[in-house]
């Protein structure tokens, strides 16, 4: 048991290191996002709002549409940042023939390796969180509002991670996933209202939403930052019954890949 807890451990710790080894690019993936938010996000919404806070699309004024899109940069950052390249090479140049001999195998390794990004992604956030509330943009901040929804954005980044880790092993029958990633990540942008709030969406479609993973992914947890939404069993409920049928869909495209699997890129 202590000898597979420092496994994990060690493999976090390596994981960790090839994240932060080359310093600018570190330094940049902390400060890019407050400056992204600024340059950008503030910038068009100000441009659509005309400076003018009593103007009101969906229930949000310009003061609550920049507060409501400061929280969905942190919940993209904190839940959809890991991606499946390595998955799709480690696959395509032959490289799990590796973890089918080594103590670690092949999901072990990436999972330690998604766990020393979601640390990583936990300093970046709160560096943001620091920027951007430092100018009273993201509204009042509550540390028990901010635990809360920390939590559920955990359970959602579980969920891309699954979502990533298939597309990863989809390589064995695909040269390049990068194609799936991308639609499916259009496609939850504009489900999940991180592009725009659900309440400028047609109602009807809300309704349906409700039933599929996407408004759980950022709207949510948006909400919950913004202090409007507290403790959501429903949103851990449907995440969850989506998140099993994911894991076993996972298991079944493991099982048929790796018996084709010829590393052919060794």
């Amino acid at each position: 048991m202590t000898w597979n807890i420092q496994k994990w451990l060690q493999t976090i710790l390596i994981s960790w290191s090839n994240f932060t080894t080359y310093r600018l690019n570190f330094f940049l993936q902390v400060i890019g996002p407050g400056l992204v938010f600024f340059f950008i996000k503030y910038n068009l919404w100000s441009a659509i709002y005309g400076g003018n806070n009593t103007i009101v699309l969906g229930g949000y004024t310009f003061r609550s549409m920049i507060q409501y899109h400061g929280w969905s940069m942190i919940v993209l950052l904190l839940c959809q940042g890991m991606t499946a390249n390595n998955l799709s090479e480690d696959i395509r140049m032959g490289r799990i023939s590796n973890y089918l001999i080594y103590p670690m195998n092949f999901w072990e390794f990436h999972t330690a390796a998604f766990i020393a990004f979601e640390f990583l992604q936990l300093f970046i956030c709160a560096v943001t969180i620091g920027l951007i509330g430092f100018t009273s943009l993201l509204g009042p901040i509550h540390f028990e509002v901010l635990i809360n929804a920390f939590c559920y954005c955990i359970f959602v980044s579980i969920f891309w991670f699954a979502i990533q880790y298939l597309t990863g092993i989809i390589a064995f029958w695909l040269e390049e996933t990068w194609t799936l990633r991308v639609i499916f990540s259009i496609i939850s942008g504009f489900l999940s209202g991180a592009i725009i709030p659900l309440e400028l969406f047609p109602t009807k479609l809300v309704e349906v939403l409700s039933y599929t993973p996407f408004p759980y992914l950022t709207y949510y947890p948006v909400k919950m930052f913004m202090g409007e939404v507290g403790f959501f069993p429903k949103g851990y409920l449907i995440l969850g019954v989506w998140l099993a049928v994911i894991i076993i869909i996972n298991k079944i495209v493991w099982r048929k890949g790796i018996k084709m699997y010829t590393a052919a890129g060794m």
